[in-house]
């Protein structure tokens, strides 16, 4: 199914599917697809871990599309134990770090977990977060432009979002009531007086 190649020295280890591997590909898919669909829900507070979401994405830098030799990206994220985190990204590797490696740091995103998590498992764009002031963002014009493709997010992402979409086309609209409704408090209050 895998096969592991050593990395020549200061290179990473990589792992490639087999042809076998490669062949159950669409099956893979298709169960994240249904996944998307059926499965996946909002996170639950317990799931809301921000060492495992830097450690997911970890594992989906872009080495490729980073020109410098070294990045620091911090995360300050609201309703976590520790303020702040950081990915430290060098050609070769990535670290996940709980305290500051010493580094001038090139992005600040600030973003409360929940809208962070939302971003990386496809039920929002990182773009769409900002826009809605549920993500803040910090760093040059040049690395905020480039930020959304130093990674590759989550292998769902696509099948979550397009998931989002068709419950927002297909939703059950809201049926009329026959009662009349309630007056707001602020006009009930002003006619008493």
């Amino acid at each position: 199914m895998l096969e592991r190649r050593s990395g020549s020295r200061g290179k990473r280890t990589e792992y490639r599917l087999t042809r076998a591997g490669r062949e159950l590909q669409p099956i893979i898919d298709l169960f994240g697809e249904w996944g998307a669909r059926w499965a996946f829900g909002p996170p639950r507070a317990n799931e809301l871990d921000p060492i495992i979401l830097l450690w997911w994405m970890r594992r989906r830098v872009a080495f490729e599309r980073i020109a410098r030799p070294r990045l620091l990206i911090q995360f300050d994220f609201r309703g976590t134990p520790q303020k702040s985190y950081w990915l430290l990204i060098d050609r070769n590797d990535v670290s996940v770090c709980l305290k500051h490696p010493g580094f001038d740091v090139d992005v600040i995103i600030a973003a409360d977990i929940t809208a962070f998590y939302q971003i990386w498992l496809g039920r929002s764009s990182l773009l769409e977060a900002a826009r809605k002031g549920q993500v803040r963002l910090d760093g040059t014009p040049a690395d905020l432009r480039a930020l959304p493709g130093w990674f590759t997010w989550s292998p769902m992402a696509a099948a979550v979002r397009a998931t989002v979409g068709e419950r927002r086309t297909t939703a059950p609209r809201a049926m009329p009531s026959k009662r009349p409704s309630p007056k707001p408090a602020a006009a009930r209050l002003a006619r008493s007086h």
